[in-house]
């Protein structure tokens, strides 16, 4: 396990800066000046994969590739978005249909990453943390687009017309704070239950944390029945459940209402999320007010300690059947150090020894001095064996059947079971 207690200072950053695209002193230059092999006399077109489908509709990544297309002219940047990433990604891959750049699947095992993506020199990951986290045998493909926690992201006006004045530091006081919100006529909770992924939010990602174990997934491959009602998966799923089953969350949870909730939050027609600190600057750019969004840890328990997640966000990496490989390495390299998308959007930065991020809702979240667990990648084994198991892991898909089910324990022991037959598959 792997813990760092991180209370009022912690090393990150909100810029990014990273070496260069070349494991060469002469590429390293190129990627410094910004200048590109393929040439100015060349016309390419350079196809980026990504999730972030609203950044392109609101011309933020457009805006992105008008810097890099000026610095490397005869290059055209056009982006594919992909809003269920998790899944369509696989499809993508198992057809190569996967573009130049892309967003690294996070459920795709270490030894598959050759198979799929260009290795990226190390010069590019020089004080950068997660550095290794997409890695295979010593060879990095993949570079973190960001850092993040996750906690309570709430509106300040719904709070305070719902007569919540203090903000709650156990489960029970925040069950109390959403009934004050269902009373006041405000949704408390948006889980977004219809758009699916971010039901990873209940599952993988809280577990992770919650537990104080940053190895709690990957110690799952050493036991035939990892899910129970009353371990911490169990506890997670009647969190949800409380909330469901209470009416502290949307209506019509199967539509997927993620783009409403950014402006139902902002508007304070609702009030919560239980997200990553990069959804801050989405729910100010859906109209909030800066100054009437906050963040804290989430209280999933009446217990005294409280753990945060620290998080890799998306890596970013460059296809293994990409014909522009080095255009590729230099978009990636542009978009880790000088777009301004983890300013932007919002997130911790991946550069090692620098201050925190500006966000005053970050320094309120550290206020509450939690113990930060930094994020373990996924073993390989405990990959292979969901993979055989057919769990779709951090897709949010089979959480959404947990907590639609009316025997929990029963789902479980189905689970178990698929889980126990594919262990015996995996050496």
């Amino acid at each position: 396990m792997h813990k760092t207690v991180w209370m009022m200072v912690i090393v990150l950053a909100v810029s990014w800066a990273l070496a260069g695209c070349s494991s060469t002193e002469g590429e390293n230059r190129n990627a410094e000046a910004g200048t590109t092999a393929a040439g100015s006399n060349r016309s390419e077109t350079l196809t980026v994969l990504t999730n972030r489908v609203d950044l392109i509709e609101n011309g933020t990544m457009r805006q992105y590739a008008a810097r890099f297309e000026s610095e490397h002219p005869g290059t055209t940047v056009e982006f594919q978005g992909l809003s269920n990433y998790t899944s369509d990604i696989m499809v993508r891959l198992s057809t190569r249909n996967m573009g130049d750049v892309l967003l690294l699947p996070a459920n795709l095992m270490a030894q598959d990453l050759p198979q799929y993506f260009e290795p990226l020199p190390n010069a590019m990951f020089d004080s950068i943390r997660f550095k290794d986290y997409k890695s295979y045998e010593g060879i990095r493909y993949g570079m973190a687009t960001g850092a993040a926690t996750i906690g309570i992201v709430y509106n300040k006006k719904a709070f305070e017309k719902a007569g919540i004045r203090e903000l709650p530091t156990t489960l029970t006081a925040f069950y109390a704070a959403c009934e004050k919100l269902k009373k006041a006529g405000i949704t408390p909770v948006y889980i977004n239950y219809g758009a699916q992924w971010p039901m990873k939010l209940w599952g993988e990602e809280l577990l992770g944390f919650m537990t104080g174990d940053s190895s709690y997934l990957n110690k799952m491959a050493d036991t035939d029945n990892p899910w129970q009602v009353d371990n911490a998966w169990g506890k997670s799923m009647n969190i949800v459940q409380t909330l469901i089953n209470k009416g502290y969350t949307e209506s019509g949870l199967i539509a997927n209402q993620w783009e409403i909730s950014k402006k139902k939050i902002a508007s304070g027609e609702a009030a919560i999320y239980f997200n990553g600190n990069w959804v801050i600057k989405q729910v100010i750019n859906a109209g909030a007010h800066p100054e009437d969004i906050g963040f804290f840890p989430f209280p999933y328990d009446d217990g005294p300690q409280r753990y945060a997640p620290l998080v890799p966000d998306w890596f970013i990496g460059v296809s293994k059947f990409s014909s522009k490989k080095q255009l590729a390495k230099e978009w990636v390299a542009f978009f880790v150090k000088q777009s301004g998308y983890v300013e932007d959007e919002g997130y911790l930065s991946v550069k090692e020894n620098e201050k925190i991020s500006a966000l005053p809702q970050v320094e309120q979240f550290l206020s509450f001095s939690p113990t930060f667990v930094e994020s373990e990648p996924p073993s390989d084994r405990f990959l292979q064996i969901a993979e055989k198991a057919n769990i779709s892991l951090w897709s949010g898909e089979y959480i959404q059947e947990w907590i639609a089910s009316k025997d929990l324990r029963k789902t479980f022991e189905q689970y178990n079971e698929r889980w126990r037959a594919a262990r015996a598959l995996v050496h």
